[in-house]
């Protein structure tokens, strides 16, 4: 049985966030064998531009990519360059994409068409 998370960022559950760093939720999907068995919504840190740091000290990206520490996957409508980095170091594989409906790119992720955009990637 092959099982994977899938993180989707998001601020309503349906629509993928084109900045991964402001949306207020993540969407994570649990396919085994192809098949949806759970979706849940799950709170998001967030940041805007120019807040680099909070009181403890941790870069909010950080806290992002821990909240989603049992995904395989991310899928984004975009996002800055660093938070990419520390995505892919925490080893999820990020597919950027232009699809703006979360159940779309799950189903175009199942049949292996979901197409990554790298130029969605933000370099400030």
């Amino acid at each position: 049985m092959t099982k994977i998370k899938l993180a989707i960022p998001t601020d309503d559950g349906a629509v993928i966030s084109s900045h991964f760093g402001q949306a207020k939720f993540f969407r994570v999907i649990t396919l085994e064998n192809d098949q949806i068995v759970s979706s849940e919504l799950r709170e998001k840190a967030s940041h805007q531009h120019g807040e680099h740091t909070h009181p403890a000290g941790v870069h909010p990206g950080q806290r992002m990519v821990e909240a989603i520490a049992d995904c395989q996957a991310l899928l984004s409508g975009g996002m800055g360059a660093p938070a990419y980095d520390r995505a892919v170091a925490a080893g999820l594989k990020v597919i950027l994409t232009q699809q703006k409906s979360i159940d779309s790119a799950v189903s175009s992720y199942i049949t292996g068409t979901l197409v990554n955009e790298p130029l969605l990637v933000h370099v400030h």
